[in-house]
């Protein structure tokens, strides 16, 4: 896929990701199927779930943010 333009002002989309911070290490964000559901040990639950990166792109011009789960 190329890179996308911003659908908000037509500015250049440049490749990124967002990191989630967790207990002194850090991971690239991604996106689960289902609705979010609680788990004691692990904060939520992910067993048997599709998961898949999440790519983020940032309009060079405006800053508008989009997310692609590859």
């Amino acid at each position: 896929m190329a890179d996308p333009t911003c659908p908000k002002c037509k500015g250049e989309m440049e490749p990124g990701f967002l990191v989630d911070h967790t207990y002194g290490s850090s991971a690239a964000s991604e996106w689960v199927e289902g609705p979010v559901e609680a788990s004691f040990w692990t904060g939520v639950k992910l067993r048997g779930r599709e998961r898949r990166r999440v790519d983020t792109f940032r309009c060079v011009r405006c800053g508008y943010l989009e997310f692609y789960a590859r």
